[in-house]
């Protein structure tokens, strides 16, 4: 028997037929019921807060007012929440033009007046002040501190300014920061350049790993720097694959945050029984398939799943490319992964560390990448081009053997393999 699967490509599907015997696994997310009333929820969340006063109870008439939203690329339903979180503003005597909107944008490009108003609403865009956080306008920023990490800890002006500070976006698994969501906001989103270069840096720490914050230092490093000008208030969502909302959690930074980890561990984070020689994978489709860039996020979870010296068959359209062009001179200059590390270890740059956390997860696996991108450039990158499932199939079993077992990720950018080892 044979099945045949259609998966998200890009801004379109690629269908392939697979023998059942040789389909060992299936790794999807845990199906939980959409909250059924997000508006509500939201209200609640706000008004019966984890380990905080409601936050009508945080704010006095008059107050100047930053809250930090997420840019374009990161999904929270800003739209839908923002507007609950003003209206409850306005209601304690805060004026529109006491409060800014901080678009975290880390070291991402400037949003576009017509993004800005898909993510916070036409209505607010017209309303309130709006900021493009960019990380590389030094006189936008100011230095409060330094970490015991040794990073130099400088935020944006409008941040500092502030008599109260609302942090807000989702959470979802990070590859080196451990989740997405609470101090991320405020930390990078809104840090200077060289606040994240250096933050960033501990990622080549053995402990800066996907769903760990305890002992993170990437996590460490970001909650002692937000302590220096600490958050009043936060609001995650957590979200599935469709972007219906899962959870809303609302009320101190730290503790509400790791809230929400807890239930995206249990959505998204899947136990497996071992490792397989060849697991195919997706992003899901553009957005998260735009470029290499954010490809990698698929990347580092599918190689938890493959078993040493096996192969990955990445379905990413990546009609961008690298989506860096530091990527792209480091490992054009640096052709190996070991080249790479050592060159990054020697001088830790942002987009260069990508390159890093790409080609790091090739020492344990081969990448065969079905794309949009010149075979040359994704060889350039350190993958092995290939241009449809089948021809991948056919490599890796030139490779394994033509019974290898397979393990399939349709929803590869959001769940986590976790291996079970038999006691």
């Amino acid at each position: 028997m044979e099945t045949t699967y259609t998966w998200p490509y890009g801004r379109q599907e690629i269908s392939f037929t697979l023998p059942d015997e040789r389909v060992k696994n299936c790794l999807t997310m845990a199906q939980m019921q959409p909250l059924a009333d997000p508006i509500r929820a939201i209200r609640e969340a706000l008004l019966h807060p984890i380990d905080s006063a409601p936050l009508p109870e945080l704010i006095d008439a008059g107050d100047k007012v930053a809250i930090i939203v997420n840019d374009t690329t990161r999904i929270a339903h800003t739209d839908i929440f923002l507007p609950v979180i003003v209206e409850m503003l306005n209601e304690r005597g805060v004026a529109d033009e006491d409060i800014t909107i901080l678009f975290a944008l880390g070291m991402h490009r400037p949003m576009t007046d017509e993004e800005m108003i898909s993510q916070i609403t036409e209505d607010l865009f017209r309303r309130l002040r709006t900021v493009n956080a960019q990380a590389r306008h030094d006189a936008d920023y100011i230095k409060i501190g330094t970490t015991s990490y040794g990073t130099p800890v400088a935020f944006h002006k409008d941040a500092l300014a502030a008599d109260k500070l609302i942090l807000t976006g989702s959470v979802v698994h990070h590859f080196f920061a451990g989740f997405g969501g609470g101090r991320k906001a405020l930390f990078p989103g809104v840090a200077h350049r060289e606040t994240i270069r250096h933050n960033h840096s501990l990622m080549l720490d053995p402990h800066a790993v996907i769903g760990e914050i305890k002992t993170n230092p990437i996590y460490l490093d970001q909650v002692e720097g937000c302590e220096m000008h600490r958050p009043t208030f936060l609001l995650n969502t957590v979200l599935n694959e469709k972007k219906e909302f899962i959870g809303v959690f609302a009320g101190d930074y730290i503790t509400a945050h790791e809230k929400a980890c807890e239930l995206v561990d249990r959505m998204n984070g899947v136990e497996i029984p071992r490792e397989y020689p060849i697991v195919i994978v997706t992003c899901g489709g553009y957005p998260k398939d735009i470029n290499i860039y954010q490809s990698q996020k698929t990347m580092d979870n599918a190689v938890c799943a493959v078993q040493e010296g096996g192969v990955v068959i990445l379905l990413a359209a990546c009609p961008e490319g690298s989506g860096n062009s530091e990527f792209d001179a480091t490992v054009r200059a640096y052709p190996s992964p070991e080249k790479i590390e050592a060159y990054v270890r020697e001088d830790f740059q942002i987009g260069r560390h990508k390159a890093y956390a790409v080609t790091r997860l090739m020492k344990k696996a081969d990448f065969y990448l079905l794309s949009e991108m010149p075979d040359d450039a994704a060889r350039a990158a350190l993958f092995t081009p290939v241009h449809s499932v089948e021809e991948a199939l056919a490599l890796a079993e030139q490779k394994l053997g033509p019974n290898a077992d397979i393990c399939l990720m349709p929803q590869g950018s959001y769940t986590v393999p976790r291996l079970v080892k038999k006691a």
